[in-house]
């Protein structure tokens, strides 16, 4: 599976909405949008540091590793 993101449940619990995030953040809503459902293919740092900052919450709070079927990665 990978990287599963969680940035729906932490926007959720903070009561904040995609359009309040983006700005805050500074990204298009497009681009938070895909981050939100698992489209984006990569993050900035700088990205994800004002994310977390806005949110109060730490990078492993939005990103979630599964490990795959060992046979897979080898």
């Amino acid at each position: 599976m990978g990287l599963v993101i969680r940035l729906d449940r932490i926007m959720a619990d903070r009561k904040i909405s995609l359009k309040d995030l983006a700005l805050n953040v500074g990204i298009t809503t497009a681009n938070l949008s895909n981050l939100k459902t698992g489209k984006a293919k990569a993050i900035r740092f700088s990205t994800l540091e004002a994310i977390c900052h806005t949110l109060k919450c730490q990078p492993g709070d939005i990103l979630e590793f599964t490990e795959d079927d060992k046979d897979d990665l080898l």
